[in-house]
């Protein structure tokens, strides 16, 4: 039918952009926690990464929460080494906007960084977030051990009956091993904390999800 967009579609790693192996500049600092962008993270710190929609608005999210030590915006889950923003906008590299979130395990749990994650955006709606569409603003977990691939499968079951009761639709989220983080751009590290009034396209789906306990 005329005028209907095509819906995004990712790419193949034969036909994703080539990319660079120069790396993207990391600046020192957090600009709103004041700790290290990156590793070596202090002893205690686990690592979590997720993809919600646009990461200025998302990575907000995670940086406001007690126990959170550090956070960064990259791109993750694709096929293009290095990428720049705007080769990741175009769909040609199969990145999403990635949130990587440095915790202090002893103060917050996995399953507390879960519930934000599904009460923070609309998990049923495929590659797209609101009026943000690509392959980019995809539903994400990324998970770096067994643990947390299985809180994550079952914090999903748990919030799809939550879901079901609303009126939404199947999860769309993809949960898979952690792999290769690009960092995103400076100007996009802390964005929301730099410009207090950007743009922020979250929106969740006021479903609460009942997996977030806070760690002993």
């Amino acid at each position: 039918m005329f005028g209907l967009k095509q819906k995004p579609q990712m790419p193949t790693p034969d036909t994703a952009l080539p990319g660079r192996d120069m790396q993207m500049p990391v600046t020192a600092m957090h600009f709103v926690l004041g700790t290290p962008m990156q590793a070596p993270w202090p002893e205690g710190m686990a690592v979590a990464m997720f993809g919600l929609g646009c990461f200025w608005g998302a990575e907000r999210k995670f940086w406001q929460l007690d126990g959170v030590y550090s956070t960064q915006v990259g791109y993750a889950a694709g096929f293009t080494p290095n990428p720049i923003y705007e080769e990741v906008c175009s769909g040609g590299t199969g990145h999403n906007e990635i949130v990587q979130v440095v915790y202090d395990a002893q103060k917050v749990s996995f399953e507390a960084l879960l519930s934000l994650f599904w009460e923070s955006h609309n998990p049923t709606q495929g590659m797209r977030q609101g009026n943000d569409v690509g392959t980019q603003y995809r539903s994400g977990i990324y998970c770096f051990d067994a643990a947390q691939k299985a809180s994550a499968d079952a914090s999903r079951a748990m919030y799809q009956d939550k879901l079901d009761a609303a009126g939404y639709g199947e999860i769309t989220t993809e949960i898979i091993d952690a792999p290769a983080f690009y960092y995103a751009e400076d100007y996009h590290q802390q964005y929301l904390g730099k410009n207090p009034n950007g743009y922020c396209g979250l929106g969740g789906t006021g479903v609460s999800c009942p997996v977030g306990v806070p760690a002993e």
